[in-house]
């Protein structure tokens, strides 16, 4: 056992790196080092289905940790992406298999149960190879996770259907018990996780031993797969399910932290024993069957996913990146594979070559998908996709720029029920944001053509929440120039910046430096830590921020004047001086938590 255990973690610590340094990911590297060191390469392990058998509850833990980061309300804001992308996804792959499979000559009920199991795809590689890139929040990552839990969902009622699609079928009470037996565990997971779990981590905690925390943990996670598994349901199903749960417990950090070793561990086993399993001595007997299925695997999940996607409204490169990233088989098909050949509708000879497909659909995915993602954004840089044509009504505001500034104004306008537009250059953003509803425009601001189609000159506010100073000033130009009568509020992300602003017309008050009133609140706390009084705190902010704002009108007043600005900065350093000591000694002489608040000085 330690000899297995030292050669699995000197393979993940020799290819791993070496993948990753080449930027291909871990995902990768480990399947690179299950084909050498499996029967298939130097045969120094020949095991791999006791291997992926142990493996397995990594995928488990993955799905609990990925629980962990949803709670309930966002799962539920997710309904429509999960069972209607994931349920289009699912009907239209098994349907395109089913006819390929039929075609191919096999029966129509083992042509249908084997274009279900290859109709899942590798949550545990999509989910890793995604993560690595940074990319599960994108708009095709977020349908990809969609997607994936979908297909764990389904796997029930398939477990449930294959009893009679099988030769001799038939259903029996025992179907039907099943079937409650299933419900009563999902919902005895729910009480628990509701209402059990947390005080008994809550007294766990107060022990203060860490690794009873983390053997709490992994009980949790180990019971809820056998009770699933022993009512015939999938033990990732459940841990998911406990996970989520547990996303708005007060001990959901601590947990994820305890289970990420154990969970990236398994998973790096799991995607080894993936290579070790892939018989690439059936490959050089049957070539042309063994390529022809993987192919066909990939190209049609492909097609299925990318043409979903995009009658969903996903831009090219997005859906082709989903379409890609979910082409392979999944870790399920081989469980799936198992059980049908067990109910007698897959022979061995066939389950075999599906076994190989799957498995080189799996090593084939992480490749291809960095090469389309780098010719993606070669080819997205070179050639932007067109704007937007605006088709919108008057609104009140227009946001240029829909980054994380924008979105907290679009956000509480939309809470008030004001009508807004929004124009964006990043198409990034604008196909993340319009997931959720809002109207937003794929344009460039600085054109007269686009603000007028927006009805700038009719709107009572023009928002410039751009961060790239050069574009934020074209875009204040533009619309001054456009409608000189619309008040134009805009963020700065320098002095110098808000100085060019001020140039062009805007008010002190209409401006809003980046990270200057976060900087002022930060001191403010920072003041009160070092024992002053909140108030005493709150009165040197606001003093030094009513003399800031003094000196830069004089600042942008003498900004033709290179010896005058020198002059100011060095008065206006003097002034704040003064005034703090003078603001020292008045705290000496009065109480300054008992005394009125104060005006502003000069």
């Amino acid at each position: 056992m330690l000899q297995e255990a030292a050669l699995f973690l000197a393979a993940a610590v020799l290819f791993v790196p070496l993948f990753k340094r080449a930027r291909m990911g871990a995902v990768l590297g480990y399947l690179a080092a299950g084909l050498v060191i499996g029967p298939s390469g130097l045969g120094l392990a020949d095991d791999a289905e006791a291997v992926l058998h142990v493996s397995e509850f990594g995928v488990i833990l993955l799905l609990f940790v990925i629980g962990l980061e949803l709670q309930p309300a966002r799962l539920w804001r997710l309904r429509r992406e999960v069972f209607g992308f994931g349920g289009a996804q699912m009907l239209l792959t098994t349907a395109l298999f089913t006819v390929a499979a039929h075609v191919a000559g096999l029966p129509w009920n083992t042509a249908l149960v084997i274009a279900f199991a290859l109709s899942m795809s590798s949550t545990a590689l999509v989910l890793q190879l995604l993560g690595e890139r940074h990319e599960l929040t994108a708009h095709h990552g977020r349908a990809a996770f969609a997607v994936l839990l979908f297909q764990d969902i389904a796997v029930i009622p398939f477990l449930a259907l294959v009893p009679l699609l099988a030769p001799q079928a038939g259903g029996t009470p025992a179907d039907w018990r099943m079937a409650v037996a299933a419900i009563a565990a999902i919902a005895a997971v729910v009480v628990i996780g509701r209402y059990l779990l947390r005080p008994v981590l809550r007294v766990l905690a107060t022990t203060e031993v860490p690794e009873v925390f983390t053997a709490a943990a992994l009980l949790l996670v180990i019971g809820v797969s056998l009770l699933m598994q022993s009512v015939g349901l999938t033990a990732s199903l459940g841990a998911f399910l406990a996970g989520v749960l547990l996303a708005d417990s007060e001990y959901r950090h601590e947990l994820q932290a305890d289970l990420e070793p154990f969970k990236g561990l398994l998973l790096g086993l799991f995607f080894i024993a993936v290579g070790m399993g892939a018989k690439l001595g059936l490959v050089l007997q049957q070539p042309v069957l063994i390529i022809s299925v993987t192919l066909a695997i990939l190209l049609l999940k492909t097609v299925a996913l990318y043409g979903i996607a995009r009658v969903s409204g996903q831009q090219h490169s997005s859906a082709l990146k989903l379409g890609v990233a979910l082409s392979q088989g999944g870790e399920f098909a081989f469980v799936l594979f198992g059980v049908i050949g067990t109910a007698g509708l897959v022979d061995v000879a066939t389950r075999e070559v599906l076994i190989v497909a799957v498995t080189l659909s799996m090593i084939a995915t992480a490749p291809i998908y960095l090469l389309l993602s780098h010719w993606i954004s070669r080819h997205d840089d070179a050639t932007p996709p067109p704007f937007d044509e605006i088709n919108a009504a008057e609104t009140p505001v227009v946001i240029a720029g829909f980054g994380p500034f924008g979105q907290i104004i679009g956000r509480i306008l939309r809470l008030k029920k004001i009508p807004f537009t929004v124009l964006d250059k990043n198409a990034a953003h604008v196909d993340f944001v319009r997931t959720f509803g809002n109207a937003v425009f794929y344009s460039d601001a600085t054109r007269t053509e686009v603000l007028r189609a927006a009805h700038v000159a009719h709107a009572k506010l023009f928002i410039v929440a751009i961060a790239e100073e050069a574009e934020n000033i074209r875009v204040t130009e533009a619309v001054r120039k456009h409608a000189p009568g619309v008040r134009v509020m805009a963020i700065a992300r320098t002095r110098q910046h808000a100085i060019n602003l001020m140039a062009l017309g805007l008010k002190p008050e209409d401006l809003i430096r980046r990270s200057y009133f976060s900087s002022l609140e930060m001191t403010r706390r920072v003041l009160v830590a070092l024992d002053l009084t909140p108030r005493a705190a709150a009165n040197a902010v606001d003093l030094f921020r009513s003399k800031d704002e003094d000196f830069l009108l004089r600042q942008q007043a003498s900004l033709p004047d290179e010896a005058a600005l020198r002059a100011s900065v060095a008065k206006y350093s003097e002034e704040l001086e003064q005034l703090f000591e003078a603001d020292a000694e008045l705290a000496d002489a009065v109480s300054i938590d008992d005394a009125p608040p104060r005006v502003a000085r000069t």
